[in-house]
C-alpha cells in the first residue's frame, strides 16, 4: 500500500534548498523559487489539451508572523489548494485559479504574485486535469514590494484578513515549510499506487480556532472547529496533507531542494 520514496530529507537536505525553511521568505527567495519552477518545468513540456476537462489550483506562498510557509484550505477539488475547474468565464488556466482562490479565501488578484507554474499537471480523481501555479500571497492594501531590499523579509499575511466562503470553505491555516523536513509528520505513500512521495501530517499544526502557537502556525476557521476532522482524509485516522495535494506539495519540494 505503502513504500519509502527513493528520495528522502536529510539534515543536509536544507542547506540544498534555494530558500530558507525557517526565515521569512524574501524577494530573493521569491525570486530563487521563480527561477526554479522555471528550469525544471519550461511552459512548452506540456501541451494543453482542449478535448480534456480542466481545472486549476495555487499554491499559495506567504509569510505568516514571520515564519514562511504556504496556505491551505482543506475542501474542494483537489483537497486543500484553493482552486478548482476551469469555465467558460476564464481566459486561462491562470485565470481561473485566481478567479477560485478569491472565491474560496477572498485573497485578491492584485495580492498575488505568481511565481512560475509546475508539472506535468495531473488528472484529479474526477478526471480534471489539473494545472498547479506557485504564487506568493502579498497582505491586501500592500504593493508588491519591489521597494524593499532583496534581504527584507516579505510583510506577512494575516489570516484573520481572509475571507472564507461558507459554501466552499471551513477553514484554512498556515502550513511552516519546516513542517516539510520534519520527520514525525512524514508519512510514505504511493501516489496512484506507483509514485512514491511524502503525506504530510497537520495534528499538531491544526490544534483549535482562530489560534496562534508558538511555532507560529496559525489557523483561521469560519465553521464549526470540530470540521477539522476531514482535513486531508489521510490514512489511519491520520489528519494530512496528501492524495494529489500531498504529490504537488511534494513534487514542488523536489524542485525547490527540500528533498534530494
Amino acid at each position: 500500500m505503502s513504500s519509502a520514496p527513493a528520495l528522502s530529507p536529510s539534515s543536509s537536505t536544507a542547506s540544498r534548498a534555494v530558500l530558507s525553511l525557517t526565515q521569512p521568505l524574501t524577494r530573493r527567495s521569491c525570486n530563487a523559487i521563480r527561477s526554479a519552477l522555471a528550469a525544471a518545468y519550461p511552459p512548452s513540456d506540456y501541451a494543453h489539451d482542449p478535448s480534456e476537462t480542466h481545472a486549476a489550483v495555487l499554491v499559495p506562498f506567504c509569510n505568516v508572523n514571520g515564519a514562511p510557509g504556504i496556505l491551505l484550505e482543506p475542501t474542494g477539488l483537489v483537497d486543500s489548494f484553493p482552486g478548482g475547474k476551469v469555465d467558460e468565464t476564464d481566459t486561462s488556466t491562470l485565470a481561473a485559479a485566481l478567479r477560485e482562490t478569491e472565491e474560496e479565501i477572498g485573497v485578491q488578484p492584485d495580492q498575488v504574485e505568481i511565481l512560475g507554474r509546475f508539472g506535468p499537471p495531473e488528472r484529479s480523481l474526477k478526471g480534471l486535469r489539473v494545472w498547479p501555479y506557485v504564487a506568493f500571497v502579498h497582505p491586501e492594501g500592500q504593493e508588491a514590494s519591489e521597494h524593499l531590499d532583496d534581504d527584507a523579509p516579505l510583510p506577512s499575511l494575516p489570516l484573520s484578513s481572509l475571507t472564507l466562503s461558507p459554501r466552499e470553505v471551513a477553514h484554512a491555516f498556515h502550513l511552516p515549510l519546516s513542517a516539510a523536513l520534519s520527520p514525525t509528520r512524514l508519512h510514505s505513500y504511493l501516489f496512484r499506487g506507483q509514485r512514491p512521495y511524502y503525506a504530510v501530517s497537520v495534528a499538531d499544526v491544526v490544534r483549535g480556532p482562530n489560534a496562534v502557537h508558538s511555532d507560529n502556525t496559525e489557523v483561521q476557521w469560519i465553521n464549526d472547529p470540530e470540521q477539522r476532522d476531514e482535513i486531508g482524509g489521510g490514512r489511519e485516522g491520520r489528519l494530512e496533507v496528501w492524495g494529489l495535494t500531498g504529490w504537488y506539495l511534494y513534487s514542488l519540494m523536489r524542485i525547490l531542494g527540500v528533498y534530494d
